[in-house]
């Protein structure tokens, strides 16, 4: 094999493996591929970058589709030590349009029409919880 076959069979194997990266990352599942129409009504996140970062979401949602509630939250960030919230509502009742730290994330007046509460914690484990406020 020659000198410059072999450079252009490398450079062929390299093309073909970029292309092939670029394909793959925009190829990727996301929340726009989720059933639901999912839209981030609140976010919250907070300032301190030496310590856990608390992430606190509220998202409205078209329809009770619990496995796609659960999918969305699994696409959410989530930061080693730290914790991600996210609160679902129906898109044709009241939902929050802010999010707060502490012990409450949700003003209690929107307890009521909540759906669903996703949590990540900071050791990685999955809650995902039906009406976490009763009905």
């Amino acid at each position: 094999m020659s000198s410059k076959s072999t450079k252009y069979l490398l450079l062929s194997v390299a093309a073909a493996l970029i292309i092939y990266f670029i394909y793959d990352s925009f190829s990727l599942p996301s929340v726009d591929d989720l059933k639901g129409d999912f839209k981030e009504v609140a976010f919250y996140r907070n300032e301190n970058n030496t310590g856990p970062i608390v992430r606190i979401y509220a998202v409205t949602v078209a329809d009770t589709l619990w496995q796609e509630m659960e999918q969305y939250g699994n696409y959410m960030p989530h930061t080693k030590y730290g914790t991600t919230t996210v609160y679902f509502f129906l898109n044709n009742q009241p939902a929050p349009d802010q999010v707060l730290p502490g012990q409450q994330h949700v003003p209690s007046q929107f307890e009521p029409y909540t759906l669903a509460r996703y949590e990540k914690d900071a050791m990685g484990q999955i809650s995902f919880v039906r009406h976490p406020f009763g009905r």
